[in-house]
């Protein structure tokens, strides 16, 4: 992928801001790698509990699906097939005991997956995404614009995770975000070819009575997939997300409440000029809205509920014109996301709650 060449010719769209390391508390430094960017999400332990308490069962419930820069209709050009600019690299799954993810027809649904959940002018939205291994496992990946905001060029508010989101429940807790890394030129210059963020989240929160308990770590609870790059695009792949929105026709198969998943063989997927996407990854796939930041997962075990994250969904499409999405894509997992997820891979975060 010919990032520089890109850089060149796509106007300057987004307000850069500077980046944070995480330690005791998250404080601001100058940016160390020109492919990342690092925000802030919730920067001490007091903020990351206010961020928890915003989410009772009835705003998780209030919550509707971001469909900011999450579809495209129309007949579009096939988009140039990503290559690789490296060798291919796995790094396999969190090990875990967590509880059944569920079953979706003949499938065993991951653990990981669930929904994130937010605020944009004070109102909540959420997306979908998914644990993935990490050093300290507390990392999520999903789409880039379900934490960074193109229209007004800052963060999204009160970002949380919460795993098998089910009707306003979290039973595996809720997880605050940290901090987030997304790629330079989706940040910078709204670039869908790297819509993908990792997010560093504090231990998971329940409450027990009038009193937030710390369960732990979020890949203690629920696992985390593992990590490929530089893959060879024509594999098998799963997608799984929470799927809400209707078809352009108004049809709505989905209620959000439960995941689902698609299965097929990735290829180069259709240019949206609209969203300056020229090598994105397809799956024939009838997500909608509400699907956005779902995992792709290449070799899935549905015994082990665990494979290899190898993109996250980007747009859902109508590819041609007939009023229901037919295709889901996601930007291409080269060695420059691998270099941003192992950064993120190893920052540390801890308990939000006081000791």
């Amino acid at each position: 992928m010919n990032t520089r060449a890109k850089r060149l010719a796509i106007p300057l769209g987004g307000a850069v801001a500077a980046s944070a390391l995480l330690g005791a508390s998250l404080s601001t430094t100058a940016e160390a790698a020109p492919d990342r960017k690092t925000r802030v999400l919730a920067a001490s332990q007091s903020k990351a509990k206010a961020v928890a308490g915003r989410w009772t069962s009835a705003r998780l419930k209030s919550a509707t699906r971001y469909t900011s820069g999450a579809a495209a209709s129309g007949k579009f050009k096939v988009s140039k097939k990503a290559s690789a600019d490296g060798g291919a690299g796995r790094i396999g799954p969190t090990s875990q005991s967590a509880p059944s993810g569920g079953r979706s027809k003949n499938v065993n649904l991951p653990r990981t997956i669930g929904r994130v959940f937010f605020e944009v002018g004070g109102k909540a939205y959420y997306c979908s995404a998914t644990s993935v291994h990490g050093q300290f496992r507390n990392l999520v990946a999903t789409a880039g614009h379900c934490v960074y905001n193109t229209e007004a060029n800052r963060p999204v508010d009160n970002f949380v995770f919460i795993p098998g989101y089910y009707q306003g429940k979290a039973p595996w807790g809720i997880y605050v975000g940290a901090q987030y890394h997304t790629h330079y030129d989706f940040d910078v210059y709204e670039d869908y070819d790297r819509d993908y963020a990792f997010v560093n989240v504090y231990n998971g929160v329940k409450r027990e009575g009038n009193k937030w308990v710390d369960i732990g770590r979020l890949g203690d609870n629920v696992g985390g997939q593992g990590f490929a790059w530089n893959q060879p695009i024509g594999k098998k792949s799963f997608v799984f997300g929470y799927p809400t929105g209707s078809h352009p026709d108004g049809d709505r198969p989905y209620t959000g409440e439960t995941p689902k998943f698609c299965y097929g063989q990735t290829y180069a997927g259709p240019a949206v000029p609209e969203f300056k996407v020229e090598e994105h990854v397809a799956i024939k796939c009838a997500f909608t809205p509400g699907s956005s930041g779902g995992p792709f997962l290449l070799q899935y075990s549905s015994a082990k509920r665990t494979g290899y994250l190898n993109g996250v969904v980007s747009l859902v499409i109508d590819s041609d014109g007939n009023q229901r999405f037919d295709r889901t894509t996601t930007p291409y997992f080269d060695g420059e996301t691998a270099s941003i997820y192992k950064y993120a891979s190893n920052r540390w975060t801890g308990s939000l709650l006081r000791r």
